[in-house]
């Protein structure tokens, strides 16, 4: 092992990847994680026998080989979870992504024409510019479908308007397939669909905590550490190279020399523990970054059952709550009573905010109140409960972000042993298994490699795929651009034109040269189709206007309605895909 560890500040999935595959490559790291236990924000917390996920974390990834990771950790206890969650909206459920006939039901005729109407104001006259989330989602499914759906729980989770919510994070968070992949898929079946879609996840028999407990397992059987409880108050440097980091473990201060050190702490944070400190507008960017925060109130309902649904978005602006977990049906092991259901209300709120300091015993009753309301059960019902308060939740993709995050990176880019990674230490919205790639190639840089972490989640298409299902064949984009290519009225009508002219002036130019009766009183019946014509050469050329003409007319219309046809087909696949692909935005919260 190697005499100079590797220090990794937080024990989450990336600080924990990356641990993993140092000690695969025989170098001792040493993880500092301030809590008393692993995973971050996708940790499992457990009450009495009652386990719940801090915000719900489906387990799916592109990555092979963090897939194959999570089967090696696991195994049996991985368990494949047939999906369900819906929209819960007007005490009414509305399937997701959105489906015409549930939607229709549901809404009535009147709003459901209402929203038609919007749709088609959205298609004919779009916004000219997309900046915002708002932006994007009126153009394409127009502002009455955006203002029912989801502007109130957009701003449930941010706190900020929709309109400030940046492009960004919109492109980030709603990844359109790509249109060459779906039309290749209408055309020739099976082929790959947004993983975010598909009918089936993978879950921790008792939640991803037991996943990240396996991966801490693996790493201090192979000599590594991972030291709870110990707070990260100084980061020491000299000369662009850090040096030492000094924390507390509650009952005195220590400190660490490496030679590398891996931070998945708040990047706004990090900067701030750094002596000697960085410059003053430095500071200033860090303070400006905002996280939104989270707070889960856990209910003991005495029923069995409340719903089919892992999750419910919940819509309405009458309740504070944005999402309900219902943890029986990620996995009935997370539940010891099977006579009773664990509910997770989730709040999104910021740190210090009125929903942040109100007491235990007010978001529980604020909690029970609002389930009452919905309809899902009555107050008495709920015999226990529990909360959990998770600062620095979501990074905030604000208008002032992308400023102050490229000041924080052009400083920390001045020292060579230095790397962020993770959600937080990106200030980027990665998933599990991004953040765990980002762990992996930082750890791969500490022994030699050369790896852009920030590559990461940024350069390529990140949304996750199922593998085909099916051999279908394989077609180049190019093919396909030059097969779906508008044809040009003009052009297509002279040629066909053209050719229709010739061949039938050639046919009587012939028949004249063979002195043929019979074909020559065939021939004639053309006559009265085209006035003037004659089996003679000065008929030939009034057969080639006639037939040029009426050529022309069937190619320019048949090239109209080609165009037209297929600008429709792919007008309806590219909404179907962007309806789709909205279901990821709402997925990874």
């Amino acid at each position: 092992m190697n005499k100079n560890p590797v220090v990794i500040i937080g024990a989450g999935p990336a600080g924990l990847a990356a641990g993993y595959e140092l000690i695969k490559n025989k170098i001792s790291p040493v993880i500092l994680e301030r809590s008393n236990s692993v995973g971050g924000i996708s940790r499992t917390e457990s009450y009495k026998g009652f386990h719940f996920d801090i915000g719900g974390h489906r387990f799916f990834s592109k990555n092979d080989a963090i897939n194959r990771q999570w089967q090696e950790m696991l195994g049996p206890d991985f368990l494949q979870v047939k999906r369900l969650s819906r929209i819960y909206y007007q005490k009414k459920f509305f399937n997701y992504p959105l489906r015409p006939v549930n939607a229709f039901l549901n809404l009535g005729p009147i709003e459901s024409f209402l929203i038609l109407l919007s749709y088609c104001r959205a298609s004919v006259s779009p916004q000219p510019e997309e900046i915002s989330f708002e932006e994007w989602v009126i153009n394409r499914f127009g502002e009455r479908l955006y203002l029912t759906f989801f502007k109130t729980y957009t701003e449930k989770v941010w706190g900020i308007p929709c309109k400030e919510i940046r492009a960004d994070w919109a492109a980030q968070r709603i990844k359109g397939l790509s249109l060459f992949v779906a039309v290749s898929n209408a055309l020739f079946g099976g082929g790959q669909k947004a993983k975010s879609l598909v009918e089936q996840f993978y879950y921790p028999k008792l939640g991803p905590g037991m996943m990240w407990q396996r991966f801490k397992d693996r790493i201090i059987a192979g000599g590594g550490e991972v030291r709870f409880n110990s707070e990260v108050f100084s980061i020491r440097h000299e000369n662009g190279t850090i040096t030492a980091v000094e924390y507390s473990n509650g009952t005195k201060a220590e400190k660490i020399n490496a030679e590398n050190f891996i931070s998945s702490t708040p990047i706004s944070y990090l900067v701030k523990l750094l002596k000697p400190q960085p410059p003053a507008e430095v500071l200033e960017s860090a303070e400006q970054l905002a996280y939104r925060a989270f707070i889960i109130v856990v209910l003991i309902v005495d029923r069995p059952e409340l719903f089919p649904d892992q999750w419910l978005y919940v819509h309405s602006p009458r309740v504070q709550v944005g999402r309900i977990q219902n943890f029986k049906n990620w996995s009935r092991s997370m539940v010891p009573d099977q006579s009773k259901t664990s509910i997770g209300m989730e709040y999104f709120c910021n740190v210090n905010d009125r929903t942040w300091k109100m007491a235990d015993k007010e978001l529980v009753a604020m909690a029970c109140r609002e389930m009452e309301e919905m309809g899902f059960c009555q107050v008495s019902e709920v015999i226990d409960s529990f909360v959990v308060r998770q600062s620095h939740a979501y990074p905030v993709y604000d208008s002032t972000y992308k400023k102050n995050l490229l000041n924080i990176r052009n400083y920390l880019d001045n020292f060579n042993n230095l790397q962020t990674i993770g959600r937080s230490g990106m200030h980027r919205y990665n998933n599990m298994d991004h953040s765990m790639e980002t762990g992996i190639l930082a750890a791969k840089n500490c022994y030699g490699e050369h790896h852009d972490v920030w590559a990461v989640n940024e350069e390529k298409s990140y949304l996750e795929e199922d593998r085909p299902v099916k051999e279908i064949p394989v077609v180049p984009e190019k093919v396909l651009i030059r097969a779906f290519a508008r044809i040009d009225k003009f052009a297509f009508a002279v040629a066909l034109g053209t050719i229709c002219g010739l061949l039938v002036s050639s046919a009587t130019l012939w028949i004249i040269s063979r002195g043929g009766d019979v074909l020559n009183s065939h021939l004639r019946l053309l006559a009265q189709y085209f006035i003037g014509y004659t089996v003679t050469v000065k008929g030939a050329f009034i057969a080639f206007g006639y037939s040029f003409f009426w050529g022309f007319l069937f190619g320019w219309f048949f090239a109209y309605l080609r165009n037209l046809f297929l600008a429709v087909y792919i007008f309806r696949i590219k909404r179907k895909v962007e309806l789709m692909s909205l279901k990821d935005f709402f997925d990874n919260f």
